[in-house]
């Protein structure tokens, strides 16, 4: 906007010049979009021992928590695209892979979906993570969570609505998986879950890789867990969409997802 000014009244007064440049900052103002607010959910972001990670948090007394791996089709998920994006009429508000599975991505342990079970208790020798004994569920039954060795899990005969499981387990009553070395150098990007004192569900992702033993201090000494297990690795993948997130690096097989329960 170009204005003349003008003392002997052949143009536009100072005053008048202020009056209308207000109004059309005024204008400008208040056709601005206002800045978006930040959403709550349950994910944010957690600094460790100088190594960035991911902590969702999740009550079960006030969520409902659910293990998914095929749909009615039989068709395997494979991702968090194609996951019920409601429940009940509730939103999606989180959702990360949920244990290790074959190259059909059909679960290696044991799985459990509402309260049917998919695949029975691994408790097998063999190679790889899942087979670093002790390893263990992850498991729900009614509204209290919990995780456990598979022995454990076995000696005790629970009975649970949703299940799964994987390894190695991170901590183990309170104690690191022995196998663990604090200097090793094998580094991954890795995810896990453990169950608080205060019952609610927390699932943690690495956002730069880290060693074993550098993830299980997170649950331990950074989360306050007594027990906590390893769900996978290099393909560790968060949905959180309160962070605008839902990575897509690879097909996955199980997958845990949770919905906030309407009033």
């Amino acid at each position: 906007m170009c204005v003349r000014l003008s003392r002997d009244g052949s143009g536009i007064s100072v005053r008048r010049v202020a009056a209308i440049v207000a109004v059309w900052i005024g204008l400008v103002i208040t056709s601005m979009p206002a800045p978006a607010q930040a959403q709550d959910g349950p994910c944010a972001a957690r600094l460790f021992d100088n190594a960035r990670f991911t902590v969702c948090t999740i009550d079960p007394a006030t969520h409902d928590i659910v293990l998914y791996t095929t749909d009615a089709q039989g068709r395997a998920y494979a991702g968090f695209a194609r996951l019920p994006q409601e429940r009940d009429g509730a939103p999606l508000v989180f959702a990360m892979n949920a244990g290790m599975y074959h190259a059909d991505l059909s679960p290696v342990g044991l799985h459990v979906e509402e309260g049917e079970q998919i695949k029975a208790i691994n408790t097998r020798p063999g190679p790889g993570n899942f087979h670093m004994l002790p390893n263990g569920v992850f498991y729900m039954a009614g509204d209290t969570a919990g995780v456990a060795t598979a022995e454990n899990f076995l000696a005790r005969g629970i009975a649970p609505d949703l299940a799964t499981q994987s390894g190695p387990m991170l901590v183990i009553d309170g104690s690191l998986h022995p196998r663990f070395i604090a200097g090793s150098t094998s580094l991954r990007r890795r995810n896990g879950v453990c169950v608080g004192d205060d019952g609610a569900v927390r699932f943690a992702i690495s956002e730069q890789p880290v060693n074993f033993h550098h993830f299980a201090r997170l649950f331990r000494d950074g989360l306050g867990c007594r027990d906590a297990l390893y769900l996978d690795g290099s393909m560790s993948s968060l949905h959180a969409p309160a962070l605008g997130r839902s990575d897509a690096i690879r097909p996955m097989g199980p997958i845990i997802a949770a919905y906030p329960r309407r009033p």
